[in-house]
């Protein structure tokens, strides 16, 4: 079988609803591996928060920050780091607004306000095994991949358009992820493919949400989970059974991965 290389989703794909590994995704990824196929993970996560799923998995090739951050068995190969002057910008009209926002590199994150209920309430769903400490002025002289920016539905409205640097990602209600213009899961993946050469018909992803709509819908097998959103679902290949039925490792083997 030619070399594969297959990129997964963490959470609501490798992760199921409580935040675990389901014990078939891990022998299905470690069958990948022993067939000698790339195993890759891409992410919105920053690399420091899910060390104990590369360990456990054994990848260390990977998509973090929704593209911006690409390593290939752990060497760096790609970073697309924030605009320093308008994220400023947008952090002090932001901090005017009581809209918190959390600075994220490739090895920490750290947040501008203490005890903000907005942080606490949507952190609180990525059950992190570390609490991110306050530190205003983490931005300051480093490259930052990504930024946690702290807003309702409603409240987002009054920065889109005027922020041309940046890509507003939502995934919580009371918060989005702010990437580079441009920025995607997809254009992490696509510099990782041309770095290997590898022809994008032996490529394959799986995903949930809609920061993985664009990853699906322009690699050529691509499986969107039973959990996924809408909008997987519709540009997937094919859509698997819920996280929680073992739906990553049917959805391997109905690719005839495994």
């Amino acid at each position: 079988m030619t070399k594969k290389l297959i990129f997964f989703d963490i959470d609501g794909t490798l992760l199921n609803h409580d935040k675990q590994l389901p014990e078939k995704a891990i022998e299905a990824i470690h069958r990948l591996k022993e067939k000698g196929h790339i195993v890759a993970i891409a992410t919105g996560r920053g690399p420091f928060m899910y060390e104990d799923i590369r360990k456990t998995l054994g990848v260390d090739t990977y998509v973090s920050y929704n593209g911006s951050f690409v390593v290939y068995e752990e060497n760096v190969i790609y970073t697309a780091p924030l605009d320093k002057r308008a994220l400023l910008q947008l952090e002090v009209e932001g901090h005017e607004n009581n809209h918190p926002m959390m600075f994220m590199d490739h090895q920490n994150m750290r947040q501008n306000v203490e005890n903000h209920p907005s942080i606490d309430e949507s952190i609180a769903t990525l059950k992190l095994t570390f609490t991110p400490d306050y530190d205003p002025s983490y931005h300051a002289g480093r490259d930052l991949y990504q930024a946690l920016f702290f807003v309702d539905q409603e409240e987002i409205k009054q920065y889109e358009g005027r922020y041309p640097e940046f890509e507003f990602v939502r995934w919580h209600p009371l918060s989005v992820d702010i990437l580079p213009a441009g920025g995607s899961k997809w254009r992490g993946i696509k510099q990782l493919i041309d770095y290997l050469n590898i022809d994008p018909s032996d490529v394959y992803a799986f995903g949930d949400g809609l920061n993985d709509v664009e990853m699906l819908e322009n690699i050529h097998n691509s499986v969107a989970m039973g959990n996924g959103c809408s909008e997987a679902k519709q540009v997937a290949d094919y859509v698997t059974a819920d996280v929680d039925e073992d739906g990553l490792y049917l959805g391997i083997k109905e690719m005839g991965l495994i």
